[in-house]
């Protein structure tokens, strides 16, 4: 395998488990459903978050992903959570006083809102990631019909991505060889000229890949490697953790229907 490929494919945790081998497709829509039934849940409602996260740790239970694993991939969600915990010093509205603090009740609500629906479907994608190969969702993508276009453009970024980010560190090295070290405002003329070859070298880099595709045939389709079919078992496997998520928020309106 190549460099590229075996860094793209860091997310994945290989397994045999029930997850594992579920089709991407089904995962895919199971996801998707899943964060939609979060999204969709009445921010007061703490209980239905909990429940929420509760069918995340039995998937990740069962696919044996560890915790400390989604705890540092949760990183990714760190501007959102700068971004919430301001919420309550700047927004408007009626106001409560914590530990000699004053906080806006709606920035209150809105940030736990962003926080707990964010975190939960970041998890989300997480334990899709890590149990999913990057081509494998793909070739999900493509069972489920969407446009073939986008298909084979994300193909190109999965696969070449790495490339790119390869040639920026070469660039990096060549530059601190002959003594370069950025040290302030008066060094990104240097930066900015260093990404505008990067961006010269990709483009060169697509159209020589386009036209070696070309001369072996391609037509605008890329060809299928294998089969990723879904029994109507694997659907009702995947389709637990949804139903009971649109359960949960159902009952939630319900309790929320009940209280207004």
């Amino acid at each position: 395998m190549s460099a590229a490929a075996t860094s793209m494919s860091r997310l994945f945790l290989p397994g045999a488990t029930v997850v594992h081998r579920l089709p991407p497709q089904c995962k895919l829509v199971a996801t998707v459903t899943f964060v939609l039934a979060v999204v969709s849940t009445p921010r007061e409602q703490a209980w239905a978050f909990g429940l929420y996260a509760a069918l995340l740790a039995a998937v990740a239970a069962t696919a044996r992903v560890p915790a400390g694993v989604i705890a540092r991939r949760m990183a990714i969600e760190l501007p959102f959570v700068t971004f919430a915990l301001l919420m309550p010093f700047v927004a408007h509205g009626e106001r409560v006083t914590v530990a000699g603090v004053g906080l806006s009740v709606s920035g209150l609500w809105g940030a736990w809102n962003i926080l707990v629906k964010g975190t939960l479907g970041v998890v989300a994608s997480i334990l899709l990631a890590a149990t999913t190969e990057p081509r494998a969702l793909l070739l999900g993508i493509e069972r489920l019909r969407l446009p073939s276009l986008l298909t084979q453009i994300a193909t190109f970024m999965l696969r070449y991505a790495d490339v790119v980010l390869d040639e920026l560190r070469r660039m990096k090295v060549a530059r601190a060889a002959r003594g370069f070290e950025a040290r302030g405002i008066r060094d990104v003329g240097v930066l900015a000229r260093s990404l505008g070859a990067l961006f010269l070298r990709s483009y060169e880099r697509g159209e020589r890949v386009y036209l070696a595709m070309v001369s072996r045939g391609y037509e605008g389709r890329m060809p299928a490697h294998r089969d990723v079919g879904a029994s109507g078992g694997q659907w009702a496997t995947a389709a637990v953790v949804p139903a009971a998520a649109a359960l949960v928020a159902a009952t939630a309106w319900m309790v929320q229907w009940t209280l207004l």
